[in-house]
């Protein structure tokens, strides 16, 4: 069997995340306070107990969900888990490093905590929008992004599905015309245009602190869901600073997967959506999704 680990990303939070984790396992636990000590604040407090609008802020979310990603991964890693590729969906490709050891875990906290900050702050610049668009394919919502104006396909995650991002204004627009064209789409809880050129000004807010990362190859292969590619440590800055303002391509990314003999799939992490946008690639591939106690038994079923 051929083991890919799926990490998730923003919009995978929920409060409670993590606290049966940590009742359960030691290194759960370690790696929460690790995080806490890391960015100076209890983030462990927030994701346990909330509020929910504390959690849900681009510059806290992120942290929290790498912290609790990696927690999940540890635990399951004690109780046998072995992979042979990594992969994250946006910010889960900072997990998927840790999880390959291409960088420390704390350092991954303080990177993300500025991404996050610098998203936040540039969507509070140019206040942007996203929508998930339903049952059309790729080139249909391309089309319908392009018809909008100052709208890009920002998330290809399974056939069937695609996230456009884009201005407030571009977003309405797009809203109006899928629902004059029959198209189902429902805006998404988000404040900016995230995967497009309008996250230009956070890129160039997070580069200094990704050139100031020395990153080692990864073992086992990273696999980009920005470049569909594995890609070695030289490529890694430029492959997340990228990821910025260029869409996700998840789809493509895990058909490149399973071109590389993956037949299981772990996510590992608040959530399971990705486990379900995996079997809308492929019927059949077996998922199996780790976030609680209850799920490391099926790690060995």
């Amino acid at each position: 069997m051929t083991t890919g680990l799926l990490f998730p990303g923003q919009g995978a939070q929920a409060v409670g995340m993590g606290v049966d984790l940590v009742r359960a396992f030691p290194v759960a636990g370690e790696t929460f306070a690790a995080a806490d000590a890391a960015l100076g604040y209890p983030l462990s407090e927030i994701c346990f107990d909330g509020p929910a609008e504390r959690l849900t802020a681009t510059e806290v979310c992120q942290p929290a969900i790498l912290t609790m990603s990696v927690a999940a991964w540890r635990v399951a890693r004690e109780h046998g888990l072995e992979a042979d590729l990594v992969m994250g969906h946006s910010l889960g490709e900072y997990s998927a490093l840790v999880a390959a050891g291409a960088i420390d875990f704390e350092e991954a906290v303080r990177l993300v905590a500025e991404r996050g900050a610098a998203m936040q702050d540039a969507g509070r610049r140019r206040p942007g929008a996203m929508a998930a668009l339903i049952g059309v394919d790729d080139a249909a919502a391309v089309a319908l992004a392009s018809r909008a104006g100052d709208v890009w396909a920002a998330n290809f995650n399974c056939p069937g599905q695609v996230v456009v991002s884009g201005s407030v204004e571009g977003v309405d627009r797009l809203m109006e015309h899928a629902e004059q064209d029959g198209v189902r789409v429902t805006r998404l809880a988000v404040s900016g245009a995230f995967h497009t050129p309008l996250m230009a000004p956070a890129a160039d807010r997070l580069a200094p602190a990704l050139d100031a990362w020395a990153p080692t190859d990864p073992e086992p292969a990273f696999l980009s869901t920005t470049t569909c590619a594995v890609e070695p440590a030289t490529r890694l800055r430029e492959v997340l600073l990228e990821q910025l303002t260029s869409p996700v391509r998840f789809g493509d990314a895990v058909e490149a997967a399973l071109d590389r003999g993956v037949d299981r799939f772990v996510e590992l992490g608040p959530g399971r959506v990705l486990s379900g946008l995996v079997r809308r690639v492929r019927r059949g591939v077996e998922t199996v999704s780790v976030s609680g106690p209850d799920d490391l038994a099926k790690l060995v079923a």
